[in-house]
């Protein structure tokens, strides 16, 4: 930026109180900032066309200090909040393109309407007062004496179900202005379907916690909707139905993982009125760990620059951080790893010439189901790394 008072335009920002501070930020690009009241004052007489020049004069006017106005445009021109600067317009990156771009928040509002959760409330009551057969039982799943047939509907509609989920979060994001991007990733050991709704801190909290629960309420809708339709039903079509009522409610427990950051994690997050669990819970860990081996340089513990609450539900965390941490890793070592290595060398052994054709095509089918999904984790994990690393 030139030397001297400017006059900036602003993009779009959306922005809403959080106890003595602001969240502002863009909703395309889900970039956010937690200002103090100076800051959003300044921010406000910007989006006014005062210069900074004027803007530092009225804010010394109305709180008695002198602010830095020229550096805080240089931190929003970093956020990307600065469009024009004395009527240039800046060079940006592209926002990142929304999934399901075409569905605009006014198609999916009803998504927030307050009448749906006693409406889903209602469902699983009418399941547990009627008490539908669905046994809890692995012999729910296999619904079929053909082994193949078991495993197309539980691959298909298990994919199925992960997409709808995850749709769930992006749309009712969406009827909040959010654009929200679907992409792979990983949490530890697992790849997995993950939903950017980034910018949802800028809605009500009811709103939030909605976007953040409707891939769980999805789950258990369908779980209500397939237990109540096998009481209409016999036979074949009972067990198919009993199956798929039992497959919705098996990714439930995965969510409540806190530690993988999953959906339960940001009811929790958000419920204990943090800004990042996670990352806050790493850091103290990491000052812990430096303390135990007694390094030289170990840092203060950045939880004291925490608010009292929030060091608080930090700590906690960082211990529950760790243990499922461990034990994920530690089943990934003992169980998951040895499985999957002993079932590519067998199945690699039996991939030479001689071989029954069934045989070999069996193995081959393993070879390339089993070696893809690692190969596609690493390329997943390698991606994700370098885009951290490459994050301002």
């Amino acid at each position: 930026m030139t030397a001297g008072p400017v006059r900036v335009r602003l993009h779009e920002l959306s922005c809403r109180p959080d106890g003595e501070e602001w969240i502002v930020g863009r909703l395309d690009t889900g970039r956010l900032v937690a200002l103090p009241e100076a800051g959003k004052r300044a921010l406000d007489l910007l989006g006014r066309g005062l210069t900074t020049a004027e803007t530092a004069e009225r804010l010394r006017a109305e709180t008695g200090e002198d602010v830095d106005v020229a550096d805080f445009v240089e931190a929003l021109v970093g956020l990307g909040f600065v469009a024009e600067v004395d009527g240039r317009k800046l060079p940006a990156a592209p926002a990142p393109a929304p999934a399901l771009a075409r569905i605009r928040p006014r198609h999916v509002r009803w998504l927030l309407n307050p009448v749906l959760p006693p409406l889903l409330g209602l469902l699983i009551a009418a399941v547990l007062l009627t008490r539908p057969p669905v046994p809890p039982s692995y012999h729910t799943l296999l619904w079929s004496r053909h082994g193949s047939a078991v495993i197309a509907l539980g691959a298909g509609y298990g994919w199925a179900l992960l997409l709808l989920h995850e749709c769930a979060h992006l749309l009712t994001a969406r009827a909040t202005g959010v654009a929200g991007r679907m992409r792979l990733g990983t949490r530890l050991q697992f790849l997995v379907v993950q939903t950017d709704i980034s910018g949802i801190e800028l809605a009500p909290r009811r709103h939030r916690l909605t976007a953040y629960l409707a891939g769980i309420a999805t789950n258990l809708a369908f779980a209500s909707a397939f237990a109540l339709a096998t009481l209409a039903v016999d036979g074949t079509p009972r067990r198919i139905l009993a199956a798929l009522a039992l497959l919705s409610l098996l990714p439930l427990p995965f969510q409540f993982l806190v530690f993988m950051r999953t959906d339960v994690y940001f009811v929790l997050q958000d419920l204990l009125r943090c800004r990042d669990l996670y990352g806050d819970g790493v850091s103290y860990m990491r000052h812990v760990t430096r303390r135990l081996l007694r390094r030289a340089r170990a840092q203060a513990d950045p939880s004291r620059a925490l608010p009292a609450h929030e060091r608080r539900a930090v700590r906690a965390y960082s211990l529950v951080l760790v243990l499922g941490t461990a034990l994920c890793l530690g089943f990934l070592a003992t169980v998951t790893l040895p499985a999957d290595i002993a079932l590519l060398a067998r199945s690699g052994a039996r991939l030479r010439p001689g071989r029954p054709v069934t045989q070999w095509l069996d193995s081959l089918a393993v070879v390339l189901a089993l070696g893809g999904v690692h190969v596609l984790w690493l390329r997943t994990w390698w991606r994700g790394r370098r885009e951290r690393h490459r994050r301002p």
